[in-house]
């Protein structure tokens, strides 16, 4: 399984982003209390060897940058089933995760160089698109009415259960929303939202209004007693 993205940088630059601890906050995952530190501390500099611009993860996950005409691909080479079999069970869950995180690597690179990160995270279970629920029309350009906010919207990018907006209001940020719908996978549905604000942006009133509005469509998954 591989994950491709071509980003509009020079090699140096890409590599950068995956190597610079800093640089990695602005575009991998999202933030939560005492956690997100740790985590790329885990997953990018424990157990992981380096040949000059590939990266092999210590699950087996490789990341291999190249430089293309316009700028740089990135191309992640998924471990595979089996390679961490305490893992298996989520393999799927990652590789969305992974076409998320490139992505928005690819926006802190080409929008925000340098540029800090605020983020919020919303997850839950539901037969319905989140992407459907807020009427975001066809097209790659549009303006949106979001939670009763006129916002100006241009297609990131779209995979099979993903669509990223870019979001001019909350400083040119990024609306990440992913939809698995009921099935063997994952019987009641799975949601999530990702938002990436930037600048001067009201992070805690934008967190009030979203976390309304998806509470009552996308409820938590009840983790039942062993």
């Amino acid at each position: 399984m591989k994950i491709v993205v071509t980003v509009a940088a020079p090699v140096e630059t890409v590599w950068d982003a995956l190597r610079n601890k800093e640089k990695i906050r602005h575009w991998h995952g999202w933030e939560y209390e005492g956690g997100l530190e740790q985590e790329i501390e885990q997953i990018y500099f424990t157990g992981v060897d380096e040949d000059g611009t590939t990266l092999r993860l210590g699950n087996g996950d490789e990341f291999a940058v190249e430089a293309v005409e316009g700028g740089s691909r990135i191309t992640l080479t998924r471990a595979p089933l089996g390679a961490d079999p305490e893992w298996d069970a989520y393999y799927d869950d990652v590789t969305e995760g992974w076409i998320t995180f490139l992505h928005q690597l690819r926006f802190a690179v080409e929008r925000h160089p340098g540029d800090p990160r605020r983020t919020l995270f919303y997850s839950g279970t539901g037969a319905v698109s989140p992407a459907h629920e807020l009427r975001i029309p066809a097209g790659d350009a549009f303006d949106l009415d979001l939670l009763g906010e006129s916002v100006k919207c241009e297609v990131w990018y779209r995979s099979d259960h993903q669509l990223g907006l870019t979001v001019d209001a909350w400083g040119n940020g990024l609306l990440v929303l992913s939809h698995i719908p009921p099935g063997d996978r994952k019987p009641e549905g799975a949601t999530m939202a990702i938002l990436s604000v930037y600048g001067d942006t009201d992070r805690d009133e934008l967190e009030t209004r979203w976390r309304a509005w998806w509470t009552e469509r996308y409820p938590q998954e009840l983790e039942l007693p062993e």
